[in-house]
Protein backbone atom coordinates (compact mmCIF):
# COMPACT_ATOMS: atom_id res chain seq x y z
CA UNK A 1 0.00 0.00 0.00
CA UNK A 2 2.44 2.50 -1.20
CA UNK A 3 1.57 5.92 -1.49
CA UNK A 4 1.82 7.96 -4.92
CA UNK A 5 3.08 11.21 -4.14
CA UNK A 6 -0.18 12.13 -5.89
CA UNK A 7 -1.59 14.40 -2.51
CA UNK A 8 -4.23 12.19 -2.46
CA UNK A 9 -6.01 12.40 0.96
CA UNK A 10 -5.28 10.32 3.71
CA UNK A 11 -7.88 10.05 6.26
CA UNK A 12 -7.11 9.63 10.18
CA UNK A 13 -9.04 8.15 12.90
CA UNK A 14 -7.67 8.76 16.20
CA UNK A 15 -9.07 6.25 19.31
CA UNK A 16 -9.20 8.82 22.67
CA UNK A 17 -9.23 12.26 23.04
CA UNK A 18 -7.60 13.09 26.75
CA UNK A 19 -4.06 14.56 26.89
CA UNK A 20 -2.34 12.77 24.54
CA UNK A 21 -5.54 13.25 22.08
CA UNK A 22 -5.16 16.81 22.59
CA UNK A 23 -1.36 16.77 21.29
CA UNK A 24 -2.01 14.16 18.38
CA UNK A 25 -4.92 16.58 17.31
CA UNK A 26 -2.75 19.46 16.95
CA UNK A 27 0.11 17.60 15.31
CA UNK A 28 -2.57 16.18 12.72
CA UNK A 29 -4.19 19.93 11.71
CA UNK A 30 -0.90 21.28 11.91
CA UNK A 31 1.69 19.31 9.93
CA UNK A 32 0.32 19.66 6.48
CA UNK A 33 0.30 24.02 7.42
CA UNK A 34 4.29 23.57 7.64
CA UNK A 35 5.20 20.50 5.80
CA UNK A 36 5.00 19.81 2.00
CA UNK A 37 3.67 16.35 3.06
CA UNK A 38 3.22 13.97 -0.31
CA UNK A 39 -0.17 13.27 0.86
CA UNK A 40 -3.52 15.80 2.06
CA UNK A 41 -4.93 14.81 5.69
CA UNK A 42 -8.27 14.34 6.67
CA UNK A 43 -9.25 14.61 10.25
CA UNK A 44 -11.93 11.84 9.73
CA UNK A 45 -13.03 10.36 12.85
CA UNK A 46 -12.66 10.85 16.25
CA UNK A 47 -13.40 7.49 18.70
CA UNK A 48 -14.43 7.59 22.33
CA UNK A 49 -16.76 5.83 25.06
CA UNK A 50 -18.75 8.76 26.83
CA UNK A 51 -20.42 10.17 23.65
CA UNK A 52 -20.72 14.14 25.15
CA UNK A 53 -17.18 14.92 26.14
CA UNK A 54 -16.58 12.98 22.39
CA UNK A 55 -18.61 15.21 20.70
CA UNK A 56 -17.17 18.40 22.62
CA UNK A 57 -13.60 17.22 21.79
CA UNK A 58 -14.55 16.63 18.06
CA UNK A 59 -15.44 19.64 17.91
CA UNK A 60 -12.88 21.65 20.00
CA UNK A 61 -9.91 19.85 17.83
CA UNK A 62 -11.19 19.78 14.25
CA UNK A 63 -12.46 15.84 13.78
CA UNK A 64 -15.09 15.87 11.58
CA UNK A 65 -17.07 13.14 12.88
CA UNK A 66 -17.10 10.54 16.47
CA UNK A 67 -17.56 7.21 16.68
CA UNK A 68 -18.08 5.26 20.35
CA UNK A 69 -16.95 2.07 19.52
CA UNK A 70 -13.21 1.95 17.76
CA UNK A 71 -13.88 -0.82 16.05
CA UNK A 72 -16.45 0.87 13.81
CA UNK A 73 -13.88 3.82 13.44
CA UNK A 74 -11.48 0.70 12.00
CA UNK A 75 -14.35 -0.63 9.79
CA UNK A 76 -14.66 2.89 8.32
CA UNK A 77 -13.64 3.24 4.64
CA UNK A 78 -12.46 7.10 5.38
CA UNK A 79 -10.05 6.13 7.75
CA UNK A 80 -6.66 4.79 5.89
CA UNK A 81 -4.30 5.89 9.58
CA UNK A 82 -5.72 4.62 13.26
CA UNK A 83 -3.90 6.86 15.79
CA UNK A 84 -4.53 5.20 19.43
CA UNK A 85 -4.40 7.91 22.17
CA UNK A 86 -5.65 4.96 24.77
CA UNK A 87 -4.29 3.67 28.27
CA UNK A 88 -2.17 0.64 27.49
CA UNK A 89 -4.88 -2.09 28.29
CA UNK A 90 -6.46 -1.06 25.42
CA UNK A 91 -3.32 -1.13 22.65
CA UNK A 92 -2.78 -4.86 21.85
CA UNK A 93 -6.07 -5.59 20.65
CA UNK A 94 -6.61 -1.88 18.69
CA UNK A 95 -3.72 -1.99 16.91
CA UNK A 96 -4.10 -5.09 15.40
CA UNK A 97 -7.31 -5.29 14.55
CA UNK A 98 -6.17 -2.24 12.75
CA UNK A 99 -3.48 -3.69 10.55
CA UNK A 100 -5.01 -6.68 10.01
CA UNK A 101 -7.49 -4.58 8.76
CA UNK A 102 -5.10 -2.71 6.53
CA UNK A 103 -4.90 0.56 8.12
CA UNK A 104 -1.91 1.93 9.03
CA UNK A 105 -1.26 2.15 12.72
CA UNK A 106 0.67 5.24 15.34
CA UNK A 107 0.43 4.25 18.68
CA UNK A 108 1.25 5.83 21.75
CA UNK A 109 3.64 4.81 23.69
CA UNK A 110 4.78 2.13 26.06
CA UNK A 111 3.50 -0.02 23.17
CA UNK A 112 1.85 -2.27 25.39
CA UNK A 113 1.57 -3.72 29.25
CA UNK A 114 3.59 -6.32 28.93
CA UNK A 115 6.33 -8.89 26.69
CA UNK A 116 3.50 -10.45 25.77
CA UNK A 117 1.44 -8.40 24.04
CA UNK A 118 4.12 -6.44 22.50
CA UNK A 119 5.71 -9.24 20.65
CA UNK A 120 2.01 -9.75 19.23
CA UNK A 121 1.96 -6.80 18.10
CA UNK A 122 5.36 -6.71 16.59
CA UNK A 123 4.08 -9.48 14.70
CA UNK A 124 1.27 -8.51 13.69
CA UNK A 125 3.11 -4.88 12.25
CA UNK A 126 5.72 -7.39 10.28
CA UNK A 127 2.63 -9.52 8.92
CA UNK A 128 1.14 -5.95 7.85
CA UNK A 129 4.65 -4.41 6.65
CA UNK A 130 4.23 -7.38 4.05
CA UNK A 131 1.33 -6.02 2.33
CA UNK A 132 2.51 -2.36 2.81
CA UNK A 133 0.95 -1.56 5.82
CA UNK A 134 3.11 1.10 8.10
CA UNK A 135 3.03 0.92 12.06
CA UNK A 136 5.07 3.32 14.68
CA UNK A 137 5.12 3.55 18.36
CA UNK A 138 4.96 7.43 19.45
CA UNK A 139 7.91 7.73 21.06
CA UNK A 140 7.86 11.32 20.56
CA UNK A 141 10.53 13.14 22.19
CA UNK A 142 12.77 11.59 19.26
CA UNK A 143 11.39 14.17 17.18
CA UNK A 144 12.75 17.07 18.97
CA UNK A 145 14.94 19.09 16.57
CA UNK A 146 17.95 19.04 19.43
CA UNK A 147 17.32 15.13 20.33
CA UNK A 148 17.61 14.14 16.41
CA UNK A 149 20.94 16.50 16.30
CA UNK A 150 22.47 14.37 19.38
CA UNK A 151 21.73 11.54 17.74
CA UNK A 152 23.56 12.78 14.28
CA UNK A 153 26.45 13.85 16.52
CA UNK A 154 27.09 10.51 18.17
CA UNK A 155 26.69 8.72 14.81
CA UNK A 156 29.46 11.32 13.49
CA UNK A 157 31.96 10.01 16.26
CA UNK A 158 31.81 13.20 18.36
CA UNK A 159 32.06 11.82 21.62
CA UNK A 160 33.84 8.33 20.46
CA UNK A 161 33.62 5.63 22.17
CA UNK A 162 30.50 5.54 24.45
CA UNK A 163 31.22 5.56 28.09
CA UNK A 164 28.38 6.44 30.50
CA UNK A 165 24.82 6.61 29.37
CA UNK A 166 22.95 8.84 32.27
CA UNK A 167 19.28 9.00 32.07
CA UNK A 168 16.47 10.73 34.27
CA UNK A 169 12.44 11.20 34.17
CA UNK A 170 11.17 13.52 37.23
CA UNK A 171 7.64 14.71 37.67
CA UNK A 172 6.22 15.82 40.87
CA UNK A 173 2.57 15.38 40.11
CA UNK A 174 1.60 12.32 42.33
CA UNK A 175 3.78 13.99 45.76
CA UNK A 176 0.56 14.87 47.09
CA UNK A 177 -0.91 11.97 48.98
CA UNK A 178 -4.47 13.52 48.39
CA UNK A 179 -3.74 13.28 44.53
CA UNK A 180 -6.87 10.53 43.49
CA UNK A 181 -6.28 7.51 41.94
CA UNK A 182 -6.62 7.62 38.35
CA UNK A 183 -6.00 4.49 35.51
CA UNK A 184 -2.26 5.26 35.51
CA UNK A 185 -1.94 4.20 39.36
CA UNK A 186 -3.72 0.58 38.39
CA UNK A 187 -1.53 -1.96 36.58
CA UNK A 188 -4.09 -3.96 34.86
CA UNK A 189 -4.61 -0.39 32.96
CA UNK A 190 -1.08 1.31 32.81
CA UNK A 191 0.84 -1.96 33.41
CA UNK A 192 3.14 0.32 35.57
CA UNK A 193 3.68 3.22 36.91
CA UNK A 194 6.40 5.70 36.34
CA UNK A 195 8.62 3.31 34.63
CA UNK A 196 6.49 2.38 32.24
CA UNK A 197 4.89 6.22 31.63
CA UNK A 198 7.98 8.20 31.74
CA UNK A 199 10.90 5.45 32.29
CA UNK A 200 9.67 3.92 28.93
CA UNK A 201 11.31 7.48 27.11
CA UNK A 202 14.46 7.64 29.04
CA UNK A 203 14.70 4.04 27.44
CA UNK A 204 13.91 4.70 23.56
CA UNK A 205 15.89 8.06 23.86
CA UNK A 206 19.33 6.71 25.13
CA UNK A 207 19.24 3.23 23.26
CA UNK A 208 17.86 5.81 20.20
CA UNK A 209 20.08 8.53 20.52
CA UNK A 210 23.59 6.30 21.05
CA UNK A 211 22.08 3.12 18.67
CA UNK A 212 23.09 0.77 21.94
CA UNK A 213 21.00 -1.81 23.09
CA UNK A 214 20.37 -2.47 27.12
CA UNK A 215 21.72 -5.42 27.84
CA UNK A 216 21.11 -6.31 31.58
CA UNK A 217 19.68 -4.17 34.51
CA UNK A 218 19.47 -4.35 38.24
CA UNK A 219 16.40 -2.33 39.99
CA UNK A 220 14.78 -1.30 42.77
CA UNK A 221 11.50 0.09 42.78
CA UNK A 222 8.85 1.95 45.33
CA UNK A 223 5.15 2.81 45.65
CA UNK A 224 5.17 5.48 48.29
CA UNK A 225 1.57 6.03 48.75
CA UNK A 226 -0.23 3.22 48.46
CA UNK A 227 -3.69 4.09 48.59
CA UNK A 228 -5.61 7.05 47.44
CA UNK A 229 -8.82 8.75 47.37
CA UNK A 230 -11.37 7.31 44.28
CA UNK A 231 -12.36 10.81 42.23
CA UNK A 232 -16.34 11.53 42.05
CA UNK A 233 -18.14 10.95 38.88
CA UNK A 234 -16.01 11.16 35.42
CA UNK A 235 -16.85 7.37 35.12
CA UNK A 236 -13.86 6.23 36.90
CA UNK A 237 -14.25 2.54 37.76
CA UNK A 238 -11.44 1.21 39.80
CA UNK A 239 -11.05 -2.88 41.23
CA UNK A 240 -9.49 -2.16 43.92
CA UNK A 241 -11.23 0.84 45.30
CA UNK A 242 -13.75 0.35 48.48
CA UNK A 243 -16.78 1.58 48.09
CA UNK A 244 -17.02 1.84 52.20
CA UNK A 245 -13.86 4.31 52.54
CA UNK A 246 -13.91 5.56 48.74
CA UNK A 247 -10.30 4.81 48.81
CA UNK A 248 -8.70 2.30 46.20
CA UNK A 249 -5.04 0.57 46.09
CA UNK A 250 -2.23 1.98 43.76
CA UNK A 251 -0.80 -0.97 42.16
CA UNK A 252 2.20 0.53 40.39
CA UNK A 253 5.71 1.95 41.16
CA UNK A 254 5.86 5.66 41.90
CA UNK A 255 9.91 5.72 41.10
CA UNK A 256 11.91 3.34 39.58
CA UNK A 257 16.20 3.41 39.48
CA UNK A 258 17.92 1.07 37.97
CA UNK A 259 21.66 0.47 36.84
CA UNK A 260 22.75 -1.03 33.03
CA UNK A 261 24.92 -2.26 31.23
CA UNK A 262 24.75 -2.08 27.11
CA UNK A 263 25.93 -4.25 24.58
CA UNK A 264 28.84 -2.43 23.95
CA UNK A 265 30.17 -2.60 27.17
CA UNK A 266 28.90 0.89 28.69
CA UNK A 267 27.42 1.64 31.95
CA UNK A 268 24.54 3.39 32.63
CA UNK A 269 21.70 4.55 35.13
CA UNK A 270 18.26 5.08 34.93
CA UNK A 271 15.92 6.88 37.14
CA UNK A 272 12.01 7.43 37.11
CA UNK A 273 9.66 8.90 39.68
CA UNK A 274 6.49 10.76 39.87
CA UNK A 275 7.70 11.89 43.10
CA UNK A 276 10.96 14.30 42.26
CA UNK A 277 9.20 17.52 44.42
CA UNK A 278 10.11 20.52 41.97
CA UNK A 279 10.72 18.76 38.85
CA UNK A 280 7.60 19.05 36.44
CA UNK A 281 8.66 17.40 33.13
CA UNK A 282 12.43 16.89 34.04
CA UNK A 283 13.46 14.26 30.96
CA UNK A 284 17.80 14.88 30.64
CA UNK A 285 20.29 11.99 29.07
CA UNK A 286 23.74 12.71 29.55
CA UNK A 287 26.65 10.90 27.55
CA UNK A 288 30.45 10.49 27.65
CA UNK A 289 32.53 8.98 25.39
CA UNK A 290 35.73 8.92 24.87
CA UNK A 291 36.69 11.84 23.25
CA UNK A 292 33.73 14.00 24.45
CA UNK A 293 30.52 14.58 26.25
CA UNK A 294 26.69 15.36 25.44
CA UNK A 295 23.63 16.61 27.23
CA UNK A 296 19.83 16.97 26.59
CA UNK A 297 17.49 18.18 28.85
CA UNK A 298 14.00 18.38 27.64
CA UNK A 299 13.19 21.65 30.47
CA UNK A 300 15.62 23.50 27.65
CA UNK A 301 14.52 21.77 24.74
CA UNK A 302 16.16 23.79 21.99
CA UNK A 303 20.14 23.57 23.75
CA UNK A 304 22.44 20.55 23.44
CA UNK A 305 25.65 21.08 25.75
CA UNK A 306 28.63 19.71 24.07
CA UNK A 307 31.95 19.08 25.44
CA UNK A 308 34.80 18.54 23.31
CA UNK A 309 38.46 18.53 24.99
CA UNK A 310 40.00 19.32 21.77
CA UNK A 311 38.77 22.64 21.42
CA UNK A 312 40.56 25.87 22.99
CA UNK A 313 39.66 26.99 26.70
CA UNK A 314 37.31 23.69 26.53
CA UNK A 315 34.33 22.92 28.52
CA UNK A 316 30.62 22.55 27.90
CA UNK A 317 29.34 24.65 25.06
CA UNK A 318 25.21 25.75 24.47
CA UNK A 319 24.60 24.90 20.89
CA UNK A 320 21.49 26.61 20.28
CA UNK A 321 19.19 24.05 17.77
CA UNK A 322 17.25 26.72 15.95
CA UNK A 323 19.56 26.81 12.75
CA UNK A 324 17.77 26.06 9.77
CA UNK A 325 19.99 23.31 8.68
CA UNK A 326 19.37 21.78 11.84
CA UNK A 327 16.65 18.71 12.20
CA UNK A 328 13.22 19.97 11.22
CA UNK A 329 13.60 23.48 12.05
CA UNK A 330 13.61 25.22 8.46
CA UNK A 331 9.92 24.14 8.30
CA UNK A 332 9.32 26.80 11.35
CA UNK A 333 10.72 29.96 12.63
CA UNK A 334 13.80 32.37 12.14
CA UNK A 335 17.00 31.14 14.29
CA UNK A 336 16.93 32.20 17.59
CA UNK A 337 12.69 31.79 17.88
CA UNK A 338 12.79 28.49 19.70
CA UNK A 339 10.43 25.58 19.36
CA UNK A 340 8.16 24.04 22.06
CA UNK A 341 6.41 20.82 23.55
CA UNK A 342 4.00 20.29 20.74
CA UNK A 343 6.21 20.27 17.69
CA UNK A 344 7.43 17.41 18.10
CA UNK A 345 4.22 15.86 17.62
CA UNK A 346 3.75 17.76 14.26
CA UNK A 347 7.40 16.38 13.77
CA UNK A 348 6.09 12.93 14.39
CA UNK A 349 2.81 13.34 11.87
CA UNK A 350 5.51 14.37 9.14
CA UNK A 351 7.87 12.02 9.42
CA UNK A 352 5.15 8.93 9.56
CA UNK A 353 3.38 10.80 6.40
CA UNK A 354 6.67 10.40 4.43
CA UNK A 355 7.65 6.47 5.54
CA UNK A 356 3.91 5.73 4.44
CA UNK A 357 4.39 7.20 0.99
CA UNK A 358 7.82 6.26 0.73
CA UNK A 359 7.12 2.84 1.36
CA UNK A 360 9.57 2.98 4.24
CA UNK A 361 9.80 1.36 7.66
CA UNK A 362 8.36 3.98 10.10
CA UNK A 363 10.51 4.69 12.99
CA UNK A 364 10.31 3.36 15.92
CA UNK A 365 8.43 0.57 14.59
CA UNK A 366 6.86 -1.73 16.18
CA UNK A 367 9.92 -4.13 16.86
CA UNK A 368 11.94 -1.10 18.17
CA UNK A 369 8.96 -0.27 20.52
CA UNK A 370 9.04 -4.24 21.64
CA UNK A 371 12.93 -3.40 21.97
CA UNK A 372 12.13 -1.41 25.14
CA UNK A 373 9.30 -2.88 26.71
CA UNK A 374 11.83 -5.75 27.18
CA UNK A 375 14.02 -3.54 29.37
CA UNK A 376 11.34 -2.19 31.23
CA UNK A 377 10.10 -6.12 32.17
CA UNK A 378 13.50 -6.88 32.94
CA UNK A 379 13.79 -3.82 35.23
CA UNK A 380 10.23 -4.79 37.12
CA UNK A 381 11.91 -8.35 37.31
CA UNK A 382 14.64 -7.23 39.03
CA UNK A 383 13.04 -5.04 41.85
CA UNK A 384 10.93 -7.71 42.65
CA UNK A 385 13.68 -9.64 43.08
CA UNK A 386 15.36 -7.37 45.39
CA UNK A 387 17.60 -6.28 42.52
CA UNK A 388 18.83 -9.07 41.06
CA UNK A 389 20.75 -8.62 37.74
CA UNK A 390 18.72 -9.91 34.94
CA UNK A 391 19.58 -9.93 31.21
CA UNK A 392 17.76 -8.17 28.91
CA UNK A 393 16.49 -10.60 25.54
CA UNK A 394 17.74 -9.21 22.18
CA UNK A 395 15.22 -9.63 19.89
CA UNK A 396 14.48 -7.96 17.07
CA UNK A 397 15.52 -4.45 16.62
CA UNK A 398 15.06 -1.88 13.65
CA UNK A 399 18.06 0.78 12.48
CA UNK A 400 17.42 3.81 11.23
CA UNK A 401 17.89 2.78 7.51
CA UNK A 402 15.24 0.27 8.25
CA UNK A 403 17.35 -2.63 8.44
CA UNK A 404 16.87 -5.43 11.16
CA UNK A 405 19.42 -6.85 13.35
CA UNK A 406 19.74 -9.48 15.95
Amino acid sequence: MTLSRTRRALGVGMVGYAFMGAAHSQAWRTAPRFFDLPARLRMSVLAGRDGTRLKAAADKYGWESTETDWARLIDRSDVDIVDICTPGDTHAEIAIAALEAGKHVLCEKPLANSVAEAEAMAQAARRAADRGVHAMCGFTYRRVPAVRLMADLVAEGAIGTLRHIRATYLQDWLTDPAAPLSWRLEKHRAGSGALGDIGAHAVDLAQYVTGDRIAGVTAMSRTFVTRRPVPDGGGFLSTTASAENQYGDVTVDDATVFLATTASGALATFEASRFATGHKNGLRLELNGSAGSIVFDLERMNELGVYDPCQDNPGFRTVLVTEPAHPYIAAWWPPGHTLGYEHAFTHQVRDFVEAIADGQAAHPTFDDALGVQRVLAAAEQSAGENAQWVEVAPGITQDETGGASA
